[in-house]
């Protein structure tokens, strides 16, 4: 079991539980998925790009990513139907208390000038998202071997459908949040 699962189920679901005042525990908020998706507009012209992408997105969350293809033709972006411009990965269960643990205690502190991460990022119905300006945060990334620096878009998919049910979620998990 992971770190951060393991931490989950003996003490954030009871303190949960006291705060929200609920007894059943299938009521409770929970982190369903991870998705990191990096789009990759540069492959349009360099069809290698991709490859390293997906290549780096795979070793940053253990799990293979999957190629993702346009689904519909844009001519101001010269971009048309079936090209790969993107990789993502969905992550559950132990990977994804894995990666989050990598993510709060390693990746985000590493950014320069980090301040904490936005609280208001959140869509009305109790999921998170963030986004990374560079890959190389994370630990498992050998600087020696990047070519070009990606982004990457994080989203974090909760069980609940109150934004305050899921930051208070995020807040005991240990994300930090900056102060507004």
């Amino acid at each position: 079991m992971a770190r951060l699962q393991d931490r989950y189920t003996k003490e954030i679901r009871p303190r949960l539980s006291e705060k929200l005042k609920r007894t059943n525990p299938n009521s409770l908020p929970k982190l369903e998925k991870i998705v990191v998706n990096m789009g990759v507009g540069v492959a349009l012209q360099d069809k290698n790009k991709m490859e390293q992408a997906a290549g780096q997105l795979t070793q940053i969350t253990g799990q293979k990513a999957v190629v993702v293809k346009a689904k519909q033709a844009v001519s101001g972006f010269r971009l048309r139907e079936g090209q790969e411009i993107g990789c993502r990965v969905t992550l559950r269960g132990r990977r994804m208390y894995e990666f989050l643990d990598r993510l709060i205690s390693v990746a985000l502190p590493r950014i320069r000038d980090f301040r904490g991460v936005n609280p208001k990022s959140f869509d009305g119905h109790g999921n998170y998202n963030m986004g990374l300006t560079e890959q190389m945060v994370f630990p498992e990334i050998d600087p020696d071997k990047v070519t070009f620096t990606q982004g990457m878009d994080i989203a974090f998919v909760m069980s609940t459908t109150s934004d305050e049910e899921a930051r208070e979620l995020l807040r005991l998990f240990g994300m930090p949040f900056r102060e507004s």
